[in-house]
């Protein structure tokens, strides 16, 4: 039982380190965590699950942000509601879709991240860049589609809010940052309330990977503070890789 205690305290730390380190992208990879080194056999159980860890782990971060003054608090009050509407129907989408299904649906969306981070590692945004009347209608509409994927797959949705923030504003990607955990805390609490009323959300498993995901974030900043852009830029690129190569060990397992 401590054996497998401190599995979930380590999967945690991974994703909360990753977190740390890169500023997003890391809880994409925990449901594999979960389902592949944790041994969580439902996998919307993992999913539920990790809605709630990753919640609660951007609500942390957000606190850290809204102190720096890098949340841009007007965007986030039409991205995160949007999100929410549509985080519930993808929950809903993704209750009933088959498990194993669901997995390899999840490891595909996994090569769309990678690509996305690998695509979006050099773009700054634009200072001063915010929401107005002209890209409210944008900043909404991509705040309902990266909620629905939230809520389908259990995923915070930083790597997806983020580029979305960008696209629909040019704001610059601190801001864009600070502004998306707003959001993912929002849809990671929508999402998990959906799977709770359904029975599937495994809240000691949760508890351990919180712990072991601050831990993890902790340690994550301390390494990113003393590196480079140009070694920040590489690590990224590598963690690219790494989600590349989960996601296609995830898809020769469904098949």
């Amino acid at each position: 039982m401590s054996a497998h205690w401190m599995l979930e305290l380590g999967s945690g730390g991974i994703v909360g380190f990753a977190l740390g380190l890169l500023g997003g992208g890391g809880s994409i990879l925990a449901v594999p965590l979960m389902v592949y080194v944790v041994g969580v056999r439902n996998p919307h159980v993992a999913i539920g699950t990790s809605a709630f860890a990753v919640a609660v782990n951007a609500l942390a971060g957000l606190a850290g942000h809204a102190r720096c003054g890098t949340v841009k608090w007007r965007c986030a009050a039409i991205f995160a509601p949007c999100g929410v509407a549509g985080a519930l129907v993808g929950a809903s989408i993704g209750k009933a879709i088959d498990g194993p299904r669901l997995l390899l649906a999840f490891a595909v969306l996994m090569i769309i991240v990678a690509g996305l981070m690998l695509r979006s590692r050099h773009d700054e945004g634009v200072p001063g860049a915010a929401c107005n009347r002209d890209n409210a209608g944008k900043v909404g509409g991509y705040g309902v589609a990266t909620g629905m994927l939230s809520g389908i797959f259990g995923i915070g949705g930083g790597f997806l809010v983020v580029p979305s923030l960008m696209a629909a504003t040019r704001m610059p990607i601190l801001n864009a940052v600070g502004t998306s955990l707003v959001a993912v805390s929002a849809f990671g609490i929508s999402t998990a309330a959906s799977y709770a009323l359904s029975g599937l959300v495994d809240w000691q498993l949760a508890a351990f990977f919180i712990t072991g995901g601050i831990l993890g974030s902790l340690g994550g900043m301390q390494v990113a503070r003393r590196m480079c852009r140009g070694s920040s830029l590489r690590l990224k690129s590598g963690f690219a890789v790494v989600i590349f190569a989960v996601a296609g060990y995830m898809i020769r397992r469904s098949i």
